[in-house]
């Protein structure tokens, strides 16, 4: 079995459509990839001086840490620092890109396979570093993302459509699915595919959408805006009905990732 370690943008994540995520589920993931896990690291911003002035504050952070150390993650802190502008305003950082390239590439030198939890471009020379090692490098995020990054990794994961790592809500009469919408003909339809399993090859095609059944914002929408979702790989959540010809999604949205 491939040595795997797992580096987690941490902010990253939550801030562009990750709230919510099932850790544990990222970890099926790697695993399914043929994989051990021997290092999962999850990297993420602390506030230390609001936690000290702050009981409910660190009590729910505290909560948090723990929620990822259960998951089976080590938490690396990174602390906030705030600095005072000229005008008055203050900025808040704590970027733990730095902490994250330089312990992947200290770690990777017992592991086979890394799985890199970000959208951020920071990270291409990162990934193209593991890859010269001889490493599969692979990627999971969920908005945002870089799509030099997307096509540098060995493969990349969207996240809001591999199943687990966030709820889809369900209405009282119908489950609703994510897919990507791709293979728009330019006639007002196209197809979606769906993640059916954590396997690379869990790869759900063929599923019909109409245009007449998609909306954005709650409005319909162009045939132009049709194709410009198809070529961004817009992620759609719809209902799944049997129709003679096959699978169709009804009652189609585009997919807003939430912070």
């Amino acid at each position: 079995m491939l040595k795997a370690g797992i580096f987690i943008d941490m902010e990253n994540l939550v801030i562009n459509g990750g709230w919510g995520m099932r850790l544990g589920a990222i970890r099926e993931l790697v695993e399914a990839q043929g994989t051990i896990i021997l290092r999962a690291n999850a990297y993420m911003a602390v506030d230390s001086n609001r936690e000290r002035r702050d009981p409910e504050y660190r009590e729910k952070s505290e909560k948090y840490r723990d929620k990822i150390r259960m998951a089976g993650f080590h938490i690396v802190e990174k602390e906030i620092k705030r600095y005072r502008n000229e005008d008055g305003t203050e900025t808040v950082k704590a970027n733990a890109d730095l902490d994250m390239a330089v312990d992947a590439l200290l770690q990777a030198e017992n592991l086979d396979y890394i799985m890199i939890g970000s959208g951020d471009g920071d990270f291409l020379r990162l990934v193209r570093a593991l890859q010269n090692k001889g490493k599969r490098v692979d990627a999971l995020a969920f908005a945002n993302v870089s799509s030099e990054l997307k096509r540098e990794v060995d493969y990349y994961f969207p996240g809001s459509i591999v199943p687990g790592i966030l709820s889809i809500p369900d209405n009282a009469k119908h489950q609703k699915f994510r897919g990507i919408l791709q293979n728009v003909q330019g006639k007002g339809f196209g197809f979606l595919s769906t993640r059916t399993g954590f396997k690379v090859t869990d790869i759900g095609e063929g599923i019909f959408c109409h245009i007449s059944s998609l909306r954005e914002n709650g409005e319909s929408m162009s045939n132009e805006r049709f194709l410009e979702l198809s070529k961004r790989s817009a992620i759609i959540e719809f209902e799944k009905i049997n129709a003679p010809k096959g699978v169709q999604a009804e009652n189609a949205v585009v997919y807003q990732a939430s912070s």
